[in-house]
């Protein structure tokens, strides 16, 4: 248990909560043209950031972990950085640095998996998201992967691809797949056997998350494992023809297919073999890995045939529930987090969210860690999220996530309460743009209830974001100019951006403490900090800077 944090005696305590509200994929957009914060009615953050002390941070990039600024944030590594008040080496730049170190390759993971396929004659299977999109996986990953196996004699390879359109264009899937098939046809130049084997949209097969669509998880293995499914002589006919059939989806959304030879399926998993899940970040491979690496304790779904293999993570997905057992790269080692500090000096504390976000809130936010630091003083809610497309639900459940915070300021229960709204980033992935700014607006009623809360009962409402998104809705030329498809529609953008996030302070009560202007160019990691000397503590050696400036 860490030491309780050293009390500000120049602050005043307040007499309500600190309220740690994050807008899951608000950020600022480089172009007013596909701005949907900026566009949306949101009249009540609109004054917030008129009237209060306010500021925008860094939400990507090196200011969360991530190898370069050209990368996006995302959920994972924005609620890290905001839980611990640090920055950590993230998911994407570990695995860099293992494979360009070779590190990963003398791991006892790869040995024990090269040294299997070499002994059985079977086959090396490669599982996970397939883009350069740096925030679940990276392509260049897997190449290097591939060509590593190919030069220490493994002859046969089967790759699962997860369409993505989520974290690059919303339809760009081909251009992984044609120059991918001609790297292959270099590999098999010689007489080795590497193929695409099955696939389909990242949000239809294999990659739900914090068990929200378990039927996600049981038609990849299906697809995957037993190769059921629609069949196709190769990932680009199976694409053009599923896009066909299913006109304006997109390649998150493109049904399961299975590549094979007269009538047979090229590669389905088989006893001996051995299959690498090459996403690197944790909450969308957690399920697929237990249906792997789980014996007969699994429950989820029936599993057919369970084919003996050896499974593996490109990394721990979760630490404290060993998932998977084996893995290629160890995950960052965070610790010393704001909620475990909280613990230390007594105070209770709330985390809600609904299912989309409740793993972001609570596991990422405590960095990396399943369960509680202290049972009695930590409670946990999770709204059921509804299974429906998005854009059909813009609101999704931030009614529900207020009601219960309301109760929960009134209460006089907690020292702090945290909340992620997922509006902002779960509807800015559809892509439509006139759900995106329903989803605003229903966020800023909801900003604006927990504000009021936050007055009645004397406390401090603290505004944040985790990374941007819904400020970034269409794709834009390299002079800004917005891109427009054959039809004369925008072409909508589905990724994260590179965009700063608020950070407001709420503080009816205040005693004048510290400065109305608060510091600049800070990443989100300050919050953790801010958060601290907001309820009274000084911030523990080695936080970022808080944002506030005391008098």
């Amino acid at each position: 248990m860490l030491e309780a944090l050293k009390k500000n005696p120049a602050f005043t305590r307040r007499p309500g909560p600190l309220v740690l509200l994050i807008m899951d994929g608000v950020g600022f957009g480089k172009y007013a043209d596909g701005d949907a914060f900026l566009k949306a009615y949101t009249p009540e953050l609109d004054r917030l950031m008129r009237t209060c002390p306010f500021t925008r941070l860094k939400a990507h990039g090196n200011a969360v972990g991530m190898p370069s600024d050209a990368d996006m944030g995302n959920s994972e590594v924005g609620h890290n950085a905001i839980g611990c008040g640090r920055v950590f080496a993230q998911g994407a730049k570990l695995v860099e640095n293992a494979i360009a170190s070779k590190s990963l390759f003398r791991g006892e993971t790869w040995r024990e998996i090269i040294a299997n396929c070499k002994q059985n004659h079977s086959t090396l299977h490669f599982l996970g998201l397939f883009s350069d999109g740096n925030v679940h996986s990276n392509i260049s990953h897997l190449k290097a992967m591939l060509i590593e196996a190919k030069a220490e004699g493994i002859a046969r390879v089967r790759i699962h691809i997860l369409l993505d359109g989520r974290d690059v264009p919303a339809t760009s899937a081909l251009e992984y797949i044609d120059p991918f098939e001609d790297f292959l046809a270099g590999l098999n130049a010689d007489g080795a056997d590497f193929r695409i084997a099955s696939g389909g949209g990242r949000m239809v097969i294999t990659m739900d998350r914090y068990g929200a669509d378990w039927n996600m998880v049981r038609k990849g293995w299906e697809t995957h494992v037993q190769g059921r499914g629609p069949a196709y002589p190769s990932a680009r006919a199976a694409v053009e023809a599923l896009r066909a059939a299913n006109p304006g989806v997109l390649d998150q959304d493109l049904p399961p297919f299975v590549i094979a030879e007269n009538g047979t399926p090229v590669g389905t998993v088989a006893d001996g073999d051995a299959l690498i899940f090459f996403n690197f970040r944790g909450d969308r491979s957690q399920e697929i890995s237990l249906a792997f690496d789980r014996g007969a304790e699994f429950d989820k779904f029936d599993r057919g045939r369970v084919p003996k293999i050896i499974y593996a993570g490109m990394m721990e997905y979760d630490a404290d529930l060993r998932i998977p057992r084996k893995y290629l790269v160890s995950p960052p080692q965070i610790n010393r987090t704001l909620g475990e500090y909280l613990c230390a000096c007594g105070e209770k504390q709330l985390a809600i969210s609904e299912t989309q976000k409740f793993g972001h809130v609570t596991y990422f936010f405590n960095g990396n860690k399943s369960g509680k630091f202290n049972k009695s003083l930590e409670d946990y809610v999770e709204i059921t999220s509804d299974i429906v497309p998005f854009e059909e639900r813009p609101w999704m459940k931030s009614a529900e996530i207020t009601d219960k915070v309301l109760e929960a300021v009134r209460s006089g229960k907690y020292g702090m309460i945290r909340l992620n709204y997922p509006n902002g980033d779960m509807v800015g992935h559809t892509g439509v743009y006139q759900a995106v700014l329903v989803a605003m607006g229903a966020l800023d009623i909801a900003v604006k209830r927990v504000r009021e809360a936050v007055e009645k009962t004397g406390g401090i409402l603290v505004i944040t974001a985790d990374h941007g998104n819904a400020d970034d809705m269409y794709e834009h030329d390299k002079n800004g100019g917005v891109k427009y498809d054959g039809s004369g529609n925008a072409v909508a953008k589905t990724s994260h951006s590179l965009n700063p996030v608020p950070c407001i302070i709420y503080d009816p009560a205040g005693q004048g403490e510290y400065k109305t202007e608060l510091k600049t160019g800070l990443g989100i990691s300050s919050i953790a900090a801010t958060c601290i000397e907001l309820l009274g503590y000084e911030a523990p050696d080695g936080y970022d800077s808080s944002v506030l400036e005391m008098k």
